[in-house]
């Protein structure tokens, strides 16, 4: 695999491009205009700048970089050449399998197509092609560049050797790739982050601590071993005797409901969506919201320096 073209430079797009960039590859990152890849290429070059800063990259890192990276408005030959596709675009699944269907027409018969999305399942894309064994989903988490993880999840049509190529390419870069054998909503990222949020809401929701505490409950205990250990390797710590013995007691009591928080509910119809709009669970202006961004990308890219 030599050739990889990435279809869409929004957040996640640039940053998937950079990676496989850094790593050598010949990247083609495509979009709608030049306008919008010349920005995608200056948020290439500040993340670019912000790693070598930090020791994460080396100097001559940056031009050979970009060395490996070229512009193309035009799907049809950003990607004719290519031996892998992402496509990165927002979550619209008419776009998705529009997209989906000229690069099945345009690409080689060997080329793997591969959707960044984070919810829909491969099985859609794949159900528009003429190989659906060579399509799956790639999730990144972002920002791509400084977070390892990629969830490849494969439909049902989904080959093993193409699972089997895009583990050992994700390996071989450096990335931490982890396998769903089966397609379901949110994957595993995301159905885990929704029962976290689930229960932080219903916490506060009745009365049993504010958000506040709920974040500083998270950020000072558990959140700080999950940088370490997965759960599975924390209650191997802990024992499974002692966690059987919890749940009995507590799962009774564990938020389960399936529709949506009425607390989420009356932030949303309050238009209290979070720094976008000023205002969510905490009050944002400038300063605090760029406050809260560099704490999170500060702490993540001192993780990412672990060796």
């Amino acid at each position: 695999m030599k050739n990889v073209a990435i279809i869409g430079s929004g957040l996640m797009g640039h940053g998937i491009a950079q990676e496989f960039s850094m790593a050598g590859y010949n990247v083609v990152m495509n979009d709608q205009t030049i306008e919008i890849l010349d920005k995608a290429m200056e948020g290439i070059k500040r993340n670019l700048g912000t790693m070598k800063q930090v020791g994460l990259i080396e100097e001559n890192d940056i031009p050979r970089t970009l060395e490996n990276l070229s512009l193309d408005t035009s799907i049809n030959s950003a990607s004719k050449n290519a031996d892998l596709v992402i496509e990165a675009v927002y979550e619209n699944l008419e776009l998705k399998q529009e997209i989906f269907r000229k690069l099945d027409k345009n690409c080689p018969k060997h080329t793997i197509l591969a959707s960044n999305s984070s919810s829909l399942m491969p099985s859609y894309m794949g159900k528009v092609t003429e190989r659906p064994e060579k399509v799956l989903v790639a999730h990144y988490f972002n920002p791509p560049y400084l977070l390892p993880l990629v969830e490849l999840v494969r439909s049902e049509y989904t080959s093993d050797e193409t699972v089997q190529c895009m583990y050992d390419l994700y390996t071989s870069m450096g990335k931490a790739p982890a396998v769903v054998q089966k397609e379901a909503p949110g994957f595993i990222g995301n159905r885990i982050q929704a029962a976290i949020i689930r229960e932080a809401l219903s916490i506060v929701e009745n009365g049993i601590a504010s958000h506040r505490d709920v974040d500083v409950v998270v950020r000072n205990g558990f959140g700080r071993r999950l940088s370490a250990a997965g759960p599975f390797e924390i209650f191997d710590m802990a024992g499974w005797d002692i966690i059987y013995a919890v749940s009995k007691y507590l799962m009774p009591h564990i938020e389960s409901s399936t529709g949506v928080s009425e607390l989420l509910q009356e932030k949303i119809d309050a238009g209290e969506l979070g720094v976008k709009t000023g205002k969510g669970f905490y009050e944002y202006n400038d300063e605090s919201a760029e406050e809260l961004r560099s704490r999170m990308a500060q702490a993540l890219i001192k993780i990412a320096s672990w060796k």
